[in-house]
């Protein structure tokens, strides 16, 4: 079943594309949600029409992002924790923290967009990618150091 996408999908492709999907996954789940609509002749000349307007706010989110991106990677967070024993945390550092951190410098991100693998359990120097956009991703450098 071919369905034309109105916003990204991560496995799918991007807004205004049109893809193959399952029968299944397209009735029961792209278009009941609003996620897709069928390519039939019709959507399809509306899509085209849509398609400059996707792409103009389309560059504008992305140039947003990169700009988002530089102010993130020029800053280094440096967050205080109680230590255990040798450099071992109380605790943990989540992408929670980090997007707590973050909010102090009024950047609004979600958890989501923070990419840490697992929360941070010991001191030190990390670099943490942070998800923009679907083609921006910025490196933030975390230093968790001893809370005095």
């Amino acid at each position: 079943m071919k369905v034309i996408l109105k916003e990204d999908i991560a496995a799918l492709g991007r807004a205004g594309d049109v893809v193959e999907v399952a029968r299944g996954y397209g009735r029961n789940y792209l278009i009941p949600r609003g996620k897709a609509v069928e390519a039939t002749q019709q959507n399809q000349k509306q899509l085209e029409e849509q398609r400059r307007i996707i792409l103009k706010r389309k560059a504008k989110e992305l140039e947003t992002a990169r700009l988002l991106a530089e102010q993130i990677g020029g800053l280094k967070l440096e967050l205080p924790r109680k230590v255990v024993d040798e450099g071992k945390l109380y605790g943990s550092v989540s992408a929670k923290d980090l997007v707590e951190k973050l909010a102090e410098f009024q950047i609004a991100l979600d958890r989501k967009q923070v990419l840490l693998k697992e929360p941070i359990r010991t001191l030190g120097e990390y670099e943490v990618p942070v998800r923009l956009d679907a083609e921006v991703t910025a490196v933030l450098k975390v230093s968790v150091i001893e809370e005095k």
